[in-house]
């Protein structure tokens, strides 16, 4: 049984279908939108209260865990040295399995690559046969990024009688609004507003404007978006002539329009590039579950209803949703048409936004592992396990860095020989191997990406890339530590730091190149 249809007998909730009357009519509608908004929260996890990540712990899960501590504690105390050994070995091992599955997926990727729509076919598509298209612009606490939408909205090649821009934002953000009534007198931008309620995240914001979306494909982007022109044709063309009936989502690359404002940005672009440009795709070509970026999503209507839409609980709704697609027997196809946003400029902000990811991640782990024989079942063996290398063990292998590189700088300050017991026999040279051959393969990967994306201005930051991964490990620590006391609590990505918008038009790669957005070999992003 879908969700859907668990949800038809659920009395007093509104089902997210198209609308029946016009949508000024339905933001009118107290009642209706009283509806929209239990809706919005409560429809996932009252049709399926394991998928939700309302909970951030399952009972079982809880069990589990409590039990491995409460056995390694035991342990700790009776055999220190063994114990510390054997936790040791055991994440190096998963070091090692990581890097070569990550390094297969690079290549299949790089092989592969994303599916090119050239500017011809996406424009042979007479516009009477273009389904109608809703576009979904969350945003929250940003007035000075509203202003740049309809300027990006204003570029998308697409009938404006088949396109519906929906800007979404919550009642209570009267900077936001005051900013958005001049955006809306231009008539292409519908703004909605969402009645403040908990939690206040992203996802439940998606989830209100669904039922005022009257298009057949439903996109997202944010605020700040500078989309592919031709993007939303080039969706319609892949989900008009795929042969494989079960694609019903479409991933857009992500790139930056102001690369070269510092260090950092380059850091970012590159590992955008890694993650969009060829991990995606080659998880993609493996039909392993693609967890979602944030932005240029295309789905189809019918089956985001169906499927439950968004998670409201999960911090990132999107990879969750990415994976809920593949649970449900459907596929993803990662497209070639980027759209350019801005990177983080700042380094406490960055932290902010990939604590967030990192938390996001294993919330979708812990939710879709609450049934791990099903998914087993429906993913098999080899997806199944990528997907635990890679929605788990990105957050984890990030925090766990931080502890082998505090055992290095032991190692080179005094050379304890109680670092030698945690390294027994063949772990010592297969943990040797990983910090010499996994760290070159991190920065070849890199080197790769920037070739490819035609970016050598930025070697040397690729070059310096051990630097991003420390930051990495700091986020990744700290949302950890958040699952376990905020687990839904969203950090908020403040967004016009940059001092080169200015940048996109000379700075972005060619809209048919290999862009990227997410992240990469230790660090995964949605």
């Amino acid at each position: 049984m879908t969700i859907s249809d668990r949800d038809a007998d659920a009395p007093g909730v509104a089902r997210s279908t198209r609308p029946q009357r016009p949508v000024a009519e339905l933001l009118a509608d107290e009642n209706y939108r009283e509806q929209a908004l239990r809706d919005a929260v409560d429809r996932l996890r009252e049709a399926d209260a394991d998928m939700s990540a309302s909970v951030a712990f399952s009972r079982i899960q809880k069990v589990i865990g409590f039990t491995l501590l409460g056995v390694i504690a035991v342990l700790m105390v009776f055999f220190p040295v063994g114990t510390c050994a054997a936790l040791v070995s055991a994440a190096t091992v998963a070091y090692v399995v990581t890097l070569a599955d990550r390094l297969v997926i690079f290549r299949r990727g790089l092989v592969n690559g994303a599916i090119r729509v050239s500017d011809e076919q996406a424009r042979s598509i007479p516009d009477e046969e273009l389904p109608l298209y809703t576009v979904l612009v969350p945003a929250y606490g940003e007035p000075e990024v509203v202003g740049d939408l309809v300027a990006a909205m204003e570029t998308i090649e697409y009938p404006r009688d088949k396109l519906q821009v929906l800007l979404l934002l919550e009642e209570d953000d009267e900077p936001t609004i005051e900013a958005a009534r001049g955006v809306e007198a231009n008539g292409l931008v519908t703004v909605v507003l969402t009645p403040p309620a908990q939690p206040r995240t992203k996802p439940k914001a998606c989830n209100y404007g669904v039922h005022f979306a009257t298009g057949d494909i439903v996109t997202i982007f944010d605020a700040e978006d500078k989309p592919d022109p031709l993007q939303l044709r080039r969706a319609v063309y892949v989900l008009n002539n795929s042969e494989d009936e079960s694609v019903v989502c479409v991933q857009g690359k992500l790139s930056f329009h102001n690369v070269r404002d510092n260090m950092l940005t380059e850091w970012f672009t590159a590992d955008y590039g890694i993650w969009f440009g060829f991990l995606l795709p080659g998880m993609m070509v493996s039909r392993a579950p693609i967890p979602l970026g944030g932005t240029s999503n295309h789905f189809k209507r019918d089956v985001l209803d169906r499927i439950g839409a968004w998670d409201p609980f999960n911090v990132t709704e999107d990879a969750d949703l990415g994976v809920r697609i593949a649970d449900h027997g459907y596929r993803t196809v990662v497209l070639d048409s980027i759209t350019l946003e801005e990177a983080n400029v700042d380094a406490i902000n960055w932290v902010r936004q990939r604590s967030r990811w990192y938390k996001g991640y294993m919330q979708t782990w812990l939710v879709h592992m609450r049934h791990p024989v099903k998914l087993w079942h429906i993913l098999g063996p080899v997806a199944f396990v990528r997907f635990t290398l890679l929605i788990a063990g990105t957050p984890v292998i990030a925090c766990v860095n931080m502890v082998f590189w505090l055992i290095l700088a032991l190692w080179i300050a005094g050379q304890p020989l109680i670092i030698t017991e945690l390294f027994p026999g063949p772990i010592y040279y297969l943990a040797l191997v990983s910090m010499l051959l996994g760290n070159g393969a991190a920065i070849y990967m890199n080197l790769i990406a920037i070739r490819e994306d035609d970016r050598s201005e930025l070697l040397v930051s690729a070059l310096l890339i051990p630097l991003y991964w420390l930051m990495m490990s700091v986020a990744a620590i700290k949302g950890m530590w958040q699952i376990l006391v905020n687990p839904s609590y969203w950090e908020k990505t403040f967004h016009g730091l940059s001092t080169s918008h200015q940048e996109a038009a000379s700075d972005a790669p060619d809209e048919q190149g290999a862009g990227g957005s997410g992240g990469a070999v230790t660090g995964g992003a949605t």
